[in-house]
Order: structure tokens, then C-alpha cells, then sequence
């Protein structure tokens, strides 16, 4: 009678299974239909000294939800990072699932006067590993400052051309496009936007940001 009772509540814990596992499936499918940006860069991305919401990630997510795109924008921004840092963090930072990836980073370096060939080398082993992984890329460039000498500034304003042209990559050109020597929109340290500086940023760059979407299946 035992064994009998158990054959007999088999179906009934099989159909169960399924059901939970179709529970699953359409919850990973609900997870899947929302578009995953993931911003990756330095304090630039991060929102240095701006408060919670004020900060590039949040404003660029208020943008594209604003025109019905069912997106998320994680903050990956870490303050201070160089590209040697953001190579090292890259694996974990960007998880899966990611559609998306926003990759800004550079401006350490060439604060710091490092070799614009140390920062390549970086940004194309990050561009390597995320193509491996099928992860879009929109590479958002910088520029160097003039006081580092003309050849420093050839040099490094050429890498971000060279790497989207390699990787055959949407590319922005200058992430502070707008908002670079306009005091009225960085903060006092003259480095960073402030609020109104992030919206212009947003402003700008929001046409490439939803033209890659669109590239990459889209969102609705």
C-alpha cells in the first residue's frame, strides 16, 4: 500500500515540477524583456559629489523610461578608476545578462600623464573580453587636456577612434561633450559636471544610447 501511495501522488508532484519550473521560466523571461545598460567608468560615471539620483545613471534611466523604453542603467562608476583598475574589475562588474555596456574610462590615465599606449592596451583587452561574452559596447571617448603638450594629445584623442573603428563600435566621441570649460556646469573643482551638467551629458548623448538599444533587439 506504501509504494502504491507513492506511484499514485507521482504525477501530482511531476505536474507540480512543471508548473514550477513554468513559474521560472516566465519569471526569467519577464527579467529578460527589460533592456540592461550597465554604465562603466570612473567618477565621471560614478556621480563624484553628486547626491542619489543626480548622477549620470539615474538621469540617463529617467530619460529612456521617458520615451517608453523598458530599460535599467546600473552604476558601475568607480572614482578614481583608471583603465588598468576598470580591466581588473571588468568580469565582475559587468554581470550576465548585461545587453549593454557603456564604457567610459581614460581620463585617470591621462590625468595622471600615463602613456596613451597603457590606456589602449586596457580599453581594447575590455573591449575583447566583452565582445567574447556578447556584450554591446557604445565606447564613449575623452579627450586629453592641452597643457599635456600637443603629442599627448594627439596621441591619446586618437585611441577611442581607433578602438571603435577595430571593433566596429558605435562610438561617442567626447563623453563631456557640452559641458567641458563651462564653469556654470561642473562643479568647483572644474573636472566634473554638476546636476545641470549631467542633464546636458544626457541630453547629448541620449540619441546614440537609444540608436544602440535599437541596434541590440531593443526595448519596449
Amino acid at each position: 500500500m506504501a509504494f502504491k501511495h507513492r506511484f499514485a501522488t507521482a504525477p501530482v508532484v511531476f505536474a507540480g515540477l512543471i508548473l514550477f519550473l513554468g513559474l521560472c521560466g516566465a519569471i526569467s523571461s519577464a527579467r529578460a524583456a527589460t533592456f540592461t545598460i550597465v554604465g562603466f567608468g570612473d567618477s565621471l560615471m560614478a556621480g563624484y559629489s553628486l547626491a542619489p539620483g543626480q548622477g549620470f545613471t539615474d538621469r540617463l534611466q529617467a530619460a529612456l523610461k521617458a520615451k517608453g523604453l523598458d530599460v535599467t542603467v546600473a552604476n558601475a562608476g568607480v572614482s578614481g578608476d583608471t583603465s588598468s583598475g576598470g580591466l581588473a574589475r571588468l568580469d565582475w562588474s559587468v554581470p550576465d545578462g548585461t545587453r549593454l555596456v557603456i564604457l567610459e574610462l581614460g581620463a585617470n590615465d591621462m590625468l595622471r600623464g600615463l602613456s596613451p599606449d597603457i590606456a589602449e592596451k586596457n580599453l581594447d583587452a575590455m573591449l575583447g573580453k566583452l565582445k567574447q561574452r556578447n556584450i554591446a559596447v557604445l565606447l564613449a571617448g575623452m579627450r586629453a587636456a592641452p597643457n599635456l603638450g600637443a603629442d599627448y594629445q594627439k596621441a591619446f584623442d586618437a585611441i577611442y577612434p581607433r578602438l571603435a573603428e577595430k571593433y566596429g563600435l558605435p562610438l561617442y566621441p567626447f563623453f563631456l561633450d557640452g559641458v567641458a570649460g563651462h564653469a556654470d556646469l561642473q562643479l568647483e573643482d572644474g573636472l566634473h559636471p554638476n546636476p545641470k551638467g549631467v542633464d546636458i551629458m544626457v541630453e547629448r548623448i541620449l540619441p546614440v544610447v537609444e540608436k544602440a538599444i535599437a541596434a541590440n533587439g531593443g526595448a519596449s
